[in-house]
């Protein structure tokens, strides 16, 4: 008889045939089952913590907007849209100017450049990417390359000249290089529609990490 049946744990049927206190969720569910079928268990389900919702209820969760693929693939775009914004203001056609030897040795602009906007730009990951493959004095960077030479002493190894045709167009010197031709467009391979036409540097930013390297004695 219902209210008489005493539970296998020795806890005893409250009145009503329900189980008394001290039975686990799991004992309500089999009572349920035996009583009042799918009711019973979802009566049993109420009793569960709000904060943890019934297995039946249980969905699984669409990803997140801001989660895992499209986490990456946001800073991805956030990386394009930053070197856009140096790409963007090199819409310049090219300035011409002579090899000779190993060197540019006349100026792109036809002016000096600026050394400590060159410092900038080498520094910066975002326009200048130096430090992704060079090492050099930039005690405040924590993370530099190791792919290329350190850039320390670079004015006392190279003439300015040899420095700007090294920044300009590497593979003039070494077809194998892995250091990017920073004012070619050119026989360039996998690029971007919006950045094909365009140099990585200007001119103007050309001379000016040209002025900074040269300060590079010590």
């Amino acid at each position: 008889m219902r209210g008489t049946n005493p539970s296998p744990a020795g806890g005893g049927w409250s009145t009503g045939g329900r189980p008394g206190g001290g039975h686990s969720q799991l004992d309500c569910i089999r009572w349920s089952l035996r009583t009042e079928g799918g009711a019973g268990v979802r009566a049993a389900h109420e009793s569960y913590p709000p904060t943890r919702p019934p297995p039946a209820q249980r969905r699984r969760r669409a990803p997140s907007l801001f989660g895992g693929g499209i986490r990456r693939l946001g800073v991805t775009f956030w990386f394009i849209a930053s070197l856009n914004v140096s790409a963007g203001s090199a819409q310049e056609a090219l300035r011409p100017y002579t090899v000779v030897g190993d060197a540019i040795p006349v100026s792109l602009t036809g002016a000096q450049g600026d050394a400590a906007r060159g410092r900038t730009i080498v520094v910066n990951r975002q326009v200048g990417l130096c430090l992704l493959c060079h090492s050099g004095p930039f005690p405040e960077e924590r993370f530099q390359g190791t792919l290329a030479p350190d850039l320390k002493g670079a004015g006392a190894r190279w003439s300015e000249g040899q420095l700007r045709l090294r920044i300009v167009d590497a593979a003039r010197l070494n077809a194998d290089t892995i250091m990017p031709p920073y004012y070619r467009v050119d026989g360039l391979q996998r690029v971007a529609p919006a950045f094909r036409g365009k140099p990585v540097l200007t001119a103007e930013q050309i001379e000016d990490v040209v002025a900074f390297l040269e300060t590079l004695r010590d």
